[in-house]
């Protein structure tokens, strides 16, 4: 899937792996956050014969121009999961719409893990 938006130049469409890119780089901006990992276990061995994804960790589905974003995340220990996952919700909507144009309906933060 992919959002649409038209403008004075023309039809602009963004694919959901782009808006996942953006969203991951947003994501490992953010101070707390340590990686992004795939939720399914398949995707992780996959992941260790080809080259790092970027988008990994990030699930996007657009629906009428609206942005719902899923992100699975280990953190530091010793951070406040709340306060992480509060300005990780913040950054990365802001980074997104400002990218895309679109509205970010949702931005779901799914801690899987803690790193010392």
């Amino acid at each position: 899937m992919s959002v649409t938006t038209s403008n004075y130049y023309g039809k602009i469409m963004i694919s959901d792996d782009a808006i996942a890119t953006v969203a991951a780089s947003a994501a490992l901006d953010c101070c707390g956050v340590v990686d992004l990992v795939s939720k399914k276990l398949s995707d992780n061995f996959a992941d260790l014969f080809k080259k790092q994804q970027l988008g990994k960790g990030v699930k996007v589905l657009t629906s009428e121009n609206r942005i719902f974003i899923d992100l699975f995340v280990i953190l530091k220990y010793g951070v406040s999961i709340s306060a992480v996952a509060e300005s990780l919700k913040n950054t990365v909507k802001y980074k997104v719409e400002e990218f895309s144009g679109m509205i970010v309906d949702t931005v779901n933060v799914n801690v899987v893990g803690v790193r010392v």
